[in-house]
C-alpha cells in the first residue's frame, strides 16, 4: 500500500470512527485540529485528509478496533511503516500472526509473514516479537537471511 492509498482509506473511515466513538463532528474537528467545514468535505468524500490530519487521526484512534480491522494492525504502526518504507524494530511483542496473517517462510526460529489485508511483510522471532517489517518482499527475504545467519 502506498501513502496515497493510506490517505484515501483513512479519509473514507473518518466518519465510521467518529460515530463509533459517538462524537460530534464538532469535537472531531476541534481533535484532528481542521474546521468543521473541512470534515464536512472528508466525510461526503469531496475532499481527503491531508497527510498530518491522517497522521493525527490514528495516533489519536490507534486503539480503534475498526481501524485496526482495516488496517490488519495498529494504525500509528502502519503509518511509521509508511513513513519509514521498511523498519527494522526493536523487538515489539506480537500475537505471533494468529489473525491477518499468512506464513510465507520459516528459517530457523524466524518467520517471515504477510498481511492479508495491507500485504505489508513482517518477521518474528520464535518469541513473537516482530524484528522486521516491509512493503518489499525482496528485502524482507535479505532480512530473513540475514536474521537466520546471526543465531
Amino acid at each position: 500500500m502506498e501513502k496515497q492509498q493510506f490517505i484515501a482509506l483513512i479519509s473514507q473511515k473518518i466518519k465510521l470512527v467518529r460515530t463509533e466513538q459517538d462524537y460530534s463532528q464538532d469535537k472531531m474537528a476541534e481533535l484532528l485540529g481542521i474546521s468543521k467545514k473541512t470534515l464536512v468535505q472528508i466525510e461526503k468524500g469531496r475532499i481527503e485528509a491531508g497527510w498530518t490530519t491522517v497522521v493525527a487521526f490514528c495516533a489519536i484512534f490507534n486503539r480503534s478496533e475498526l481501524l485496526q480491522t482495516i488496517l490488519g494492525d495498529e494504525p500509528l504502526y502502519f503509518v511509521q511503516l509508511l513513513t519509514n518504507k521498511n523498519e527494522i524494530v526493536p523487538k515489539d511483542k506480537t500475537l505471533g500472526g494468529k489473525v491477518w496473517w499468512k506464513e510465507i517462510e520459516v528459517r530457523g526460529d524466524f518467520r517471515l509473514q504477510q498481511n492479508i489485508i495491507s500485504s505489508h511483510y513482517r518477521i518474528l522471532d520464535g518469541e513473537h516479537f516482530r524484528m522486521y517489517s516491509s512493503f518489499d518482499l525482496q528485502d524482507a527475504k535479505k532480512r530473513l537471511q540475514e536474521l537466520s545467519q546471526i543465531v
